[in-house]
């Protein structure tokens, strides 16, 4: 992309934090639950962290799920910016997790095997086993896809489809924000926010597929004119985010 002379853009990547079925350490996708307690006072203190950075969103892109859109909301609560403007889309959803969606990640992962649940959860291009068509929990059934055409819901995704579904919004959507506004906040999952920093870091399949991204800390980027990554940092106490990169890892045990 040609560098247009605008000076570099902010781009804020948030995970969302601790959801209720997190707590319980469920397969969420995207089933929509709510944010635990914890979660809510994660979300808060990205709020003030990005308060105290300095760092004022002007505009908020966040998924169609409500733990993720809670994240979004009690930040910028905190910062008193609820009323810029928000995008929203599922392309930035959580990975659909199949027939997974809703089962104890350790109690599969002793019926299944420790192996093949990492599999499911971890690598770049395997997929858990699909959901039904008929299953309550299918998007087609969920009101919020009603206008998608058939063929763009998941029954089961790989981090490689959240990759293929997330680009096209960043380049449609997000890119153009970057040329408008100076700070832009995305309030997004595990997985989709992996996507995109694959995209942004050029991580490879390997790379991305052992990252792993704290819930409820701002993940900052520094852009150039031409959006590649001048320099990326988190916010926040190294030794916290290091305690909850290695939550997320350590899941499935």
């Amino acid at each position: 992309m040609a560098t247009t002379g605008r000076p570099p853009g902010i781009l804020v990547l948030l995970r969302h934090g601790q959801s209720t079925w997190n707590l319980e350490n469920l397969f969420t996708g995207w089933h929509d639950v709510p944010l635990s307690e914890r979660g809510v006072e994660e979300a808060r203190e990205a709020g003030r962290q990005l308060t105290q950075a300095g760092l004022q969103p002007d505009i908020v892109h966040t998924s169609v799920l409500i733990r993720a859109i809670q994240t979004a909301d009690i930040a910028l609560g905190e910062m008193g910016r609820t009323w810029i403007p928000v995008r929203r889309s599922w392309r930035l959803n959580e990975r659909h997790y199949g027939a997974l969606q809703g089962l104890n990640k350790k109690e599969t992962s002793e019926r299944y095997g420790a192996d093949q649940v990492k599999l499911w959860r971890r690598s770049y291009d395997v997929r858990p086993p699909a959901l039904e068509s008929g299953d309550d929990m299918h998007p087609a059934r969920d009101a919020r896809y009603a206008a998608l055409p058939p063929e763009l819901l998941p029954s089961s995704e790989c981090l490689q489809d959240v990759v293929a579904r997330m680009l096209p919004y960043w380049y449609d959507s997000i890119v153009p924000d970057l040329l408008t506004h100076r700070c832009v906040l995305i309030s997004a999952h595990g997985n989709s926010l992996r996507a995109l920093v694959k995209h942004l870091d050029g991580l490879s399949e390997q790379e991305v597929v052992d990252l792993d991204i704290p819930t409820g800390v701002p993940r900052v980027y520094n852009l150039r004119a031409d959006f590649s990554v001048g320099s990326w940092r988190y916010l926040g106490d190294p030794v916290e985010i290091e305690r909850r990169a290695a939550e997320v890892k350590s899941q499935a045990r």
